[in-house]
């Protein structure tokens, strides 16, 4: 069986996310990752408005590993609505949630986040139609946002780890779509409806979710968010 690609981690740093992002033919002139300090309804309020996409950076942990193979059970014994038009795609690159999550973020709204000529927008187009795991296997093989992802991770504040090393930390996107919240993962089969959601009320309905990861997790403290948000 032939070994799945590694990529070096990508740091939740929002500098670093900006550049990537240019880079792949976003206008961080409009739109662009900021740090999200809390939770608290006071610090939420210190996100840019509009905000259009949250990345969560947590531990994997056994019970979480549990709680994920007890949900993906459960709901496909009884399947949940999911959005035609949501984009997503399952993560078979090793160290590529990053990447993944921000494909998320800005695939799911390129509606008012537009796109510049290159390479993300070339794999969208060519991926829109595929299931996620065909997505997927077009990710590993393609060479533009593979160089892309590669620069930017050598940056940071803190030195990268080799693409061997076992890295205990994930990164998941929470986008609204069509009136429903879903939480993007590439380490599962499908996207997860939270339910009910709007542009006014994605922000606090994505940090309630986000509080649930840290429930889950109480001792730990290795959770950080950065949102997509308009640059004010």
């Amino acid at each position: 069986m032939a070994t799945k690609p590694r990529w070096l981690p990508l740091e939740s740093n929002p500098e670093v996310m900006n550049k990537y992002i240019s880079n792949l033919g976003v206008d961080t002139t409009l739109w662009k990752y900021c740090d999200v300090y809390g939770l608290d309804s006071e610090l939420l309020a210190m996100v840019p408005s509009p905000c259009c996409s949250l990345l969560l950076l947590f531990p994997i942990t056994q019970g979480y590993e549990t709680f994920r193979l007890n949900e993906e059970k459960s709901l496909k014994e009884k399947p949940q609505l999911v959005s035609d038009s949501l984009y997503f795609t399952e993560q078979t690159v090793g160290n590529a949630c990053g990447t993944v999550g921000i494909i998320h973020s800005i695939a799911n709204n390129v509606d008012i986040v537009p796109l510049k000529d290159g390479h993300l927008k070339t794999f969208l187009e060519a991926t829109k139609h595929l299931t996620p795991k065909e997505k997927a296997l077009k990710l590993e093989t393609d060479t533009g946002i593979t160089q892309c992802h590669g620069d930017i991770a050598l940056e940071g504040q803190t030195k990268a780890p080799s693409a061997d090393e076992k890295v205990d930390l994930h990164f998941i996107s929470f986008v609204c779509k069509d009136g429903h919240l879903y939480e993007l993962d590439g380490r599962k089969p499908f996207p997860i409806n939270h339910g009910k959601s709007s542009p006014d009320t994605f922000l606090q309905d994505a940090a309630s979710v986000c509080k649930t990861f840290m429930k889950r997790e109480p001792d730990l403290l290795q959770f950080t968010m950065v949102a997509l948000a308009a640059d004010i």
